[in-house]
């Protein structure tokens, strides 16, 4: 392949990293609040455990009260309510449009691998034209291992015929910089992400914290970069 850049692919998280899904996943969350009667949170509480899925703001809203319900129940009713109002409120990140059709210019291609799970994932990503051109879409039910096992980051090396040391994974959560460093890729943190405290992430291991969408662009298209894990 012949283009300005060090890597062969680029494979992106989902929510918290191309598109900011926090406050339909938030409406959710209320919604399911609302119908049992405990108190609703406000955005600054949800959206730090955006990406945390169904588990993660259940948790968050009902507590101690949690165990007292079947958890099965509230999880399939909030994924109703999630699926129905999907794409309400979530949006691209600024700059990624620019970014994902940059690599396209490039032939670079670029796909997405995330643990929501597929059927939903199926259903929001034509709510954005830019994701129209993904080259793989992984969801978290795929495959049988979700991050932060590297199954599905081996597997979209092999559908598109790149080595996993010539791509690059973004992410903004510890799994994410966990499976891409485990599949031997370089491993951004997407700083815009859902990430209370940007010092947390000292600890992620990852090859680069890309602060912005344009620190992001800039690491992937400066020529002059050799890629740290050859």
């Amino acid at each position: 392949m012949s283009h300005n850049t060090t890597y062969d692919a680029v494979l992106f998280d989902l929510d918290g990293t191309i598109l900011d899904t926090a406050d339909d996943l938030g409406a959710a969350l209320n919604y399911m609040l609302g119908k049992y009667e405990l108190p609703l949170i406000s955005p600054e509480i949800y959206r730090p455990i955006a990406s945390d899925g169904a588990l993660g703001l259940l948790t968050l809203g009902f507590g101690d009260v949690l165990a007292s319900y079947d958890y099965e129940v509230l999880r399939q009713e909030f994924l109703a309510y999630y699926e129905d109002n999907i794409a309400k409120y979530t949006t691209i990140y600024d700059g990624l449009t620019d970014t994902l059709q940059a690599l396209q210019d490039a032939n670079i291609p670029w796909g997405i691998i995330t643990n929501k799970p597929i059927g939903l994932t199926n259903i929001l990503t034509p709510h954005y034209k830019a994701l129209d051109y993904s080259a793989i879409t992984i969801g978290g039910d795929s495959l049988t291992k979700r991050k932060p096992d590297p199954m599905p980051m081996f597997y979209c090396c092999n559908e598109l015929n790149v080595r996993p040391e010539r791509c690059l994974y973004v992410g903004d959560a510890p799994r994410d910089i966990e499976a891409g460093n485990r599949a031997n890729m370089t491993t951004v943190i997407a700083g815009w992400g859902y990430i209370q405290d940007l010092k947390d992430c000292d600890s992620w291991s990852a090859d680069y914290l890309a602060k912005s969408t344009t620190d992001l662009h800039q690491f992937i298209f400066n020529a002059d970069r050799t890629n740290s894990k050859q």
